[in-house]
């Protein structure tokens, strides 16, 4: 049998990993191993619990007020560790994770190949999203398989002289995640009225207004600014806020600092997955800086404003479902405005896949 691990350990990458982890383990000509950073805890551990999946491996790497360089460092010493005791035939990497990329380098120096799941993504600049920016090319060098979700991302790798062998076009694994997720929501008329009660502050008659944001680039003036633009959004009339403000810090600081007593603004804990795609469902507008976001948008038709100068997901943006709006308050605020009246959104093909890109990846490990 050949022995895969898949290494994560952030809650987006969990996600996106969940569906390949589940088509690994229904094959029986691979043994799968499923080993966690860490990185993230809380919201890690409730994905694993939503789609089932226990670590085999945690390597505990996060310390308090621990640096990018710290984390790294402690990423690759205890993978390497690790590397020597299993000895996996192939490791599976998500994305663009500290994680991710330190991984993925422990691996080439063992000389152990790398399946990049997600790779290709460019913004074209170094510091947008930063470190993500840097880890992804990172990883994308040292990989020999390419899992590209889209064709976009596919060229991206052939201009940098990648390999076009090393090249596989799968489609998006969150799309697959979402879409199992948003299929137990619909079948179950009791898990979605369970839903409906951890959120008894949303107002039904109220158009939603669903925020998060988390990115080291908007440290700082950019969230003064979100907060502020969000301040002004809540005064609207019949639009409510609903912000589930990340664990960091320097969003907490600021976001509970302005936001805490406003009017038609919820700020609440981190969600875990299942709430999200039920929030996302409920919601009129989405305003994210996230990735993810911009990549399940399309199978649920709704608006997303991306509060980034740019992104390394331009398919949404061509399709007319994701709008770049920066971390100015006035250009946020008129887009949100926007956004609200304009007319419903019409069915679009999600260009990030059709829900089967975990089992074109594992298929394409079967046959190596």
């Amino acid at each position: 049998m050949k022995k895969v691990a898949v290494i994560f350990g952030t809650r987006p990458e969990a996600i996106k990993m969940a569906p390949v982890v589940r088509a690994l383990k229904a094959e029986p000509r691979i043994e799968t191993l499923v080993w966690s950073s860490g990185q993230h805890r809380q919201m890690l551990d409730q994905v694993m619990a939503l789609f089932q999946i226990t670590a085999d491996r945690d390597l505990q790497v996060m310390t308090a007020d621990q640096t990018l360089n710290g984390l790294f460092a402690r990423v690759l010493e205890r993978m390497d560790q690790v590397f020597a005791e299993e000895r996996p035939d192939r490791v599976l990497v998500h994305g663009d994770t500290t994680t991710a990329a330190a991984a993925a380098t422990a691996a080439f120096h063992r000389g152990i190949p790398v399946g990049h799941v997600e790779a290709g993504l460019r913004s074209g600049f170094m510091d947008k999203p930063w470190p993500e920016e840097f880890n992804r090319r990172c990883v994308d060098l040292v990989a020999d398989h390419l899992y590209a979700p889209t064709p976009w991302a596919r060229d991206n790798l052939l201009k940098e002289n990648l390999g076009e062998r090393r090249i596989v076009v799968t489609g998006n694994t969150v799309v697959d995640a979402l879409l199992h997720v948003k299929g137990r929501i619909d079948a179950e008329p009791a898990l979605n009225a369970e839903l409906a009660a951890r959120f008894p502050q949303l107002d039904p008659s109220k158009r939603l207004v669903l925020v998060t944001g988390h990115r080291r680039e908007n440290f700082g003036d950019g969230f003064l600014n979100i907060c502020k633009a969000l301040a002004e959004i809540a005064e609207l009339p019949d639009v409510q806020v609903l912000y589930p403000v990340h664990l960091n810090p320097n969003v907490q600081r600021p976001v509970m600092g302005l936001l805490a007593d406003k009017a038609n603004i919820a700020l609440v804990e981190p969600v875990d997955y299942l709430s999200f795609v039920y929030l996302m469902g409920r919601s009129t507008v989405i305003l994210t800086d996230s990735g993810g976001v911009q990549e399940e948008a399309p199978s649920l038709g709704k608006p997303v404003l991306v509060m980034r100068e740019v992104t390394e997901r331009p398919e949404a943006v061509e399709a007319g479902v994701v709008r770049l709006v920066g971390a100015e308050a006035g250009k946020i605020v008129s887009s949100v405005r926007d956004a609200l009246e304009g007319p419903a959104r019409a069915e679009i093909a999600n260009p990030y896949g059709d829900g089967k890109a975990a089992e074109r990846i594992v298929r394409e490990i079967v046959s190596e």
